[in-house]
């Protein structure tokens, strides 16, 4: 039986399923969130990738910006993979002008940094506070990080060509990666982000 701490997954758009698979996979207690209640009965919460610009809309839509910003202004650990992490940036380049984020994270994010989805691509990464072999990154029309505060820490970069590029920052109890884990059969990112849940509760 798990006794993990809830975390929830952001259930409106993306990879929904294959977050909770792997949460529930290290421990936690694992549970969609779709309207204000299920956000605030959770201790964390994963947005997962997909459309940046479709998860938007549709937390304007169902009521959940406002409940989203203030439950990470009072200290919710979150976790963003690909547009989630765009969905915590301060900052979008290329994004639409009625984009409506969640905010926190002290970062300036490009979307679609590395390309198209024919340009999607699969990298091992060296990832700071894993322990173990290099991470096998899958980047799907992924972002990147352009620049970042002094209070974030930069825990990945990749270098494509010429390129060098920060793909994995935390900044307190908020935890982004430019790709996407929950497409892999290593849990290391998640069970990272369960130890932050963990810490700040």
């Amino acid at each position: 039986m798990t006794t993990g701490p809830t975390i929830g997954v952001l259930a409106v758009q993306g990879d929904v399923r294959e977050h909770l698979r792997a949460l529930s996979d290290v421990g936690a207690v694992a549970v969609p969130v779709g309207d204000p209640d299920e956000l605030a009965a959770v201790r964390g919460l994963v947005i997962p990738g997909g459309e940046s610009t479709t998860i938007s809309k549709l937390i304007v839509r169902d009521g959940l910006l406002a409940p989203l910003r203030a439950a990470r202004a009072d200290g919710m650990p979150m976790y963003g993979s690909c547009a989630g992490m765009i969905m915590l940036a301060d900052d979008v380049l290329d994004g639409r002008p009625d984009h409506e984020g969640i905010g926190g994270l002290a970062v300036t994010v490009r979307r679609n940094a590395f390309g198209r989805q024919v340009d999607s691509f699969e990298a091992s990464v060296s990832v700071q506070g894993l322990e173990g072999p290099d991470f096998p990154a899958v980047f799907i029309r992924a972002p990147w990080v352009e620049s970042a505060g002094e209070q974030v820490d930069v825990l990945a970069r990749i270098e494509r060509g010429a390129v060098d590029s920060i793909v994995a920052v935390r900044q307190g109890a908020l935890l982004a990666t430019s790709f996407h884990p929950e497409l892999t059969g290593d849990h290391r990112i998640h069970e990272m982000f369960l130890s932050i849940v963990r810490q700040v509760s």
